[in-house]
């Protein structure tokens, strides 16, 4: 069953979507700010760019509510200030301006492609996005709103993989959707290893016993401990999201 709640934005979104055989109805997407590069070597790739929020509108148009966090390495990494001089602390609140200016940009191009949209920070920038509070973010999800979540959590220290588990797990999604670059998680990796096979699916206690890397250790846990699950798939695929949405299997999934 197919419909397209943006031509129906009053219609209550949960009761169409009980009739709907996908399996999840509220995700959070995490996308690397370096992917947004595409095949340039910084900044924002037009093509790339609009591949994602192709996406994205396909996906809401089949009545999923998608909160997005959104990396900003394709700016600025601020993992890397110390070796320019920097501050760490100071380059983290680099990188999480940077994080920012990704989410203008997705936001910008969903609303001329007739999606609705909220960019949320972390940090207060009031001219441009909407502070982060959980129950408002709620609420524009309900509506049928993409959520933009920009600036991290707003402190140093910690990363955009951390900000996308503690907000899905605040917002209470039914999965982590990380998007990368390769179609799910190896043995070794796959770009540098050439016998590294992938996993269809992990449990938690695997990818700690095999020293697997999904996401950083501080993520991952919040995710094991609130039995979030998390799908790592091939976001660069066009069609991939919507398959995952309709509950084919892509990527590698972990869960409990």
């Amino acid at each position: 069953m197919y419909v397209n709640l943006l031509h129906f934005p009053k219609l209550n979104r949960s009761i169409i979507f009980a009739n709907m055989s996908q399996p999840y109805k509220r995700v959070l997407l995490k996308l690397s700010g370096e992917a947004l590069m595409g095949e340039d070597k910084y900044g924002i790739s037009t093509q790339r760019i609009h591949q994602y929020t192709d996406e994205i509108k396909r996906a809401v148009e089949c009545g999923l509510e998608i909160a997005i966090v959104i990396g900003g390495g394709n700016i600025y990494r601020g993992m890397n200030a110390e070796e320019t001089g920097i501050e760490r602390a100071q380059g983290d609140y680099m990188g999480m301006l940077a994080t920012v200016i990704n989410g203008m940009a997705i936001q910008s191009i969903l609303e001329n492609k007739g999606v609705q949209t909220r960019l949320m920070s972390s940090i207060e920038m009031k001219q441009i996005c909407e502070p982060y509070i959980r129950r408002r973010a709620v609420r524009h999800l309900e509506k049928g709103r993409v959520i933009i979540l920009a600036a991290g959590i707003g402190d140093p220290y910690f990363t955009t993989d951390t900000t996308s588990a503690l907000r899905g797990v605040e917002l209470n999604v039914d999965i982590l959707l990380k998007g990368t670059r390769v179609d799910g998680i190896y043995t070794a990796d796959p770009e540098k290893d050439a016998t590294a096979t992938k996993f269809d699916s992990l449990s938690f206690d695997d990818v700690y016993s095999k020293g697997l890397k999904v996401m950083d250790m501080t993520a991952f846990t919040l995710c094991r401990e609130n039995n979030l699950p998390i799908v790592v798939f091939d976001m660069n695929e066009a069609g991939n999201l919507l398959k995952l949405i309709k509950g084919e299997k892509i990527g590698t999934l972990v869960a409990s």
